[in-house]
């Protein structure tokens, strides 16, 4: 399954119509790792023709009243076609944005999620295989300022939950020295700022 990740910039050649056609024909799947424009994921998604997953970022306070033409994996397990999602939306409180959370407001979100997750393996289906959020664990690609720091809690979704891949956003890189893609236990972390495409297969439940 080949999955377009998308998050906080929004890419002139995902903008043409032609190009998403020509280049993204293929793709499965459209994940959304949150500060995207709705109408922009809308125009992706329409074009490609194919379901689309998000959560939100820190800047997405008009999803509330315009969201775009999706699934929002906010606190929730939801599984396509043999493939598990769940996800976290927003970033570390830094001023008085809704989408924002301290980080024992997160611990709570992620132990709520947590139950879910659990359920889903005690009813005999699989265990997570994308754990999509905005924000970034911490020390794992996050940033210098406090605003971009990552959440001490998702370091306890990794280790708890295995997911097999988490994808994040929130920390730009125009600075093509930053590294985007960190092996931590069994789970590969990937910063997919500002797209990335991603090829995986479900595997069996367990």
């Amino acid at each position: 399954m080949k999955i377009l990740c998308v998050s906080d910039m929004e890419a002139p050649q995902l903008h043409s119509a032609v190009n998403l056609r020509r280049q993204y024909s293929d793709i499965d799947l459209i994940v959304s790792c949150g500060d995207m424009p709705p109408g922009y994921l809308d125009f992706i998604s329409t074009i490609i023709s194919v379901p689309m997953f998000y959560v939100r970022g820190n800047h997405d306070e008009i999803y509330k009243d315009d969201p775009p033409g999706g699934i929002d994996l906010h606190g929730r397990v939801v599984e396509y076609k043999g493939l598990t999602l769940a996800g976290l939306e927003g970033s570390i409180r830094y001023n008085a944005g809704e989408i924002q959370y301290t980080q024992m407001q997160m611990h709570w979100q992620v132990v709520q999620l947590g139950t879910k997750v659990l359920w889903n393996r005690v009813t005999g289906r699989r265990g997570i295989d994308l754990f999509v959020t905005h924000s970034p664990a911490r020390n794992i690609h996050d940033g210098g300022d406090f605003a971009h720091r990552g959440f001490d809690s998702f370091i306890n979704v990794l280790k708890w939950y295995r997911p097999r891949y988490m994808l994040h956003g929130h920390v730009h890189t125009w600075d093509r020295r930053k590294i985007v893609r960190t092996q931590f236990r069994s789970t590969c972390v990937l910063n997919i700022n500002p797209f990335t495409v991603l090829e995986l297969e479900p595997q069996s439940a367990s």
